[in-house]
């Protein structure tokens, strides 16, 4: 590689170090090559380069952080509600992008929601909790998942049975829900909540 070259990859690596340093988040591409004075396709490309030579690790949705960072941060959307209880549209709306440290949620792409409704008490997860998500379409069974159902958005423990699938709810005065098919969003991970005295 060009002298040139190596000077615009160490200049990418000092701004995406000192931009999560700083911010507390990690940049977006666009912030990066603004940052450094260059193309979004160039930046892709020497990112691309970065992350197979071990100098960078953008391992999910707007997750860049350098491998010299002290505390790697993910930059992980907030993106509404899912329903606890029966289900409900989860609309894709980023309510807002949340900064939580690598070391806490791993490696992978994520998003979070807001839980809404009662059926998933007895896992711990309470009407309002934070929900963080791995995004994934498929589970195994028994896992908490982000089940799409006729366009409708739930979080259940998931069973695949003979010909079809139960959505179990972790709470004992409700019914499971049975359906011929649905679509994985994800895998419930995380619970962030408010503790209450």
């Amino acid at each position: 590689m060009r002298s040139k070259d190596k000077e615009l990859m160490a200049s990418i690596e000092r701004f995406i170090s000192n931009f999560t340093d700083n911010a507390g988040i990690s940049p977006t591409m666009q912030e990066v090559a603004d940052g450094v004075g260059s193309s979004k396709a160039t930046v892709q490309r020497y990112i691309a380069q970065m992350r197979k030579d071990g100098i960078l690790d953008y391992s999910g949705w707007r997750t860049m952080v350098t491998t010299k960072s002290k505390s790697p941060i993910a930059r992980v959307p907030l993106l509404g509600s899912v329903a606890c209880g029966i289900p409900k549209f989860a609309e894709e709306n980023i309510e807002e992008y949340l900064p939580l440290p690598l070391s806490l949620i791993g490696k992978g792409d994520f998003f979070i929601l807001r839980a809404n409704g009662d059926s998933m008490i007895e896992a711990g997860i309470d009407d309002g909790d934070l929900v963080i998500v791995r995004r994934q379409n498929s589970a195994n069974e028994g896992q908490m998942v982000v089940a799409l159902v006729d366009d409708e958005a739930t979080l259940k423990r998931f069973y695949p049975e003979k010909g079809r699938i139960r959505l179990h709810p972790e709470n004992s005065s409700m019914e499971d829900i049975y359906v011929d098919n649905c679509e994985i969003q994800g895998i419930a991970v995380k619970v962030l909540k408010d503790i209450e005295q």
